[in-house]
């Protein structure tokens, strides 16, 4: 459409630009000081220098300054230590900043347990692969002392229900992909509520070790054997196979269950 065609359409402050805001300076300064923390110029836990300081390096007055700080401070970024002659602190955030808000969404769009699971085998085998193809000797220790935590776990079904969400988030996490693990990250503590759900629903008899947690430690195994051959894509068709055998266990019933009702 030509800038004619928009004007007539009723658009051209659209065209023109009319509507678009230009930045204030305190969202400026606040990009700039983003910038740096994404970049490693300022790290986790370091302090900032004293507002004066920072005026002076950007050249701005104390309430732009301090409008910049509220935008950081409203991303999770920075933490202001009111009253204090330490000032803000910087606090880069974990996946548990997107968890929250996205746990909230959930349960605000109805979605159940079922749309959850799914999502996680969505992700889940491409990560076993990417792990497999990784050569990563140090990540395939680690996935393996995730193992190991796990089976010192047998004894315990709380314990172990946990520490099953925990393994398959480290198995994301250490695929080395981002945006994968930030996908996990999401939807982990969903996933470790729903499996303490099926144990207090159905609890071992005491002293025993139930044979579903030796088959899930068995399939661990299995994995941590393909990833460190580099099979990547024995790893990820075996790793989805064992989803859908393992999900359709805890799920028995729970399919409807609604995520709010999970972390309520």
């Amino acid at each position: 459409m030509t800038l004619p065609e928009l004007e007539r359409s009723g658009t051209a402050g659209l065209a023109r630009g009319a509507d678009i805001r230009p930045p204030k300076t305190g969202e400026l300064v606040a990009r700039r000081m983003r910038r740096m923390i994404v970049e490693g110029g300022l790290a986790d836990g370091d302090f900032l220098p004293h507002e004066s300081s920072l005026m002076e390096h950007f050249g701005v007055s104390r309430p732009t300054l301090r409008e910049a700080f509220r935008v950081l401070e409203s991303e999770g970024l920075i933490e202001l230590r009111r009253g204090s002659r330490t000032g803000a602190r910087i606090t880069v955030p974990g996946p548990e900043a997107v968890a929250r808000p996205a746990g909230l969404l959930l349960q605000l769009g109805s979605a159940t347990l079922s749309d959850v699971y799914v999502a996680r085998s969505a992700v889940e085998p491409a990560a076993a692969r990417l792990l497999a193809l990784s050569g990563d000797e140090e990540r395939y220790a680690a996935l393996e002392s995730a193992l190991e935590e796990e089976r010192a776990n047998l004894s315990d079904p709380e314990l172990f229900a946990t520490g099953s969400a925990v393994f398959h988030l480290r198995l994301v996490e250490l695929s080395g992909n981002q945006t994968l693990a930030l996908m996990a990250g999401m939807i982990y503590e969903i996933i470790a509520r729903q499996t303490q759900r099926a144990v207090r629903a159905n609890p071992p008899v005491a002293g025993e070790v139930r044979e579903d947690y030796l088959r899930a430690l068995r399939a661990y195994e299995k994995l941590v054997k393909l990833v460190r051959l580099g099979r990547a894509d024995e790893a990820e068709r075996f790793w989805r196979k064992h989803l859908e055998v393992a999900d359709e266990l805890v799920l028995a019933g729970e399919e409807a269950t609604r995520v709010l009702d999970v972390l309520d």
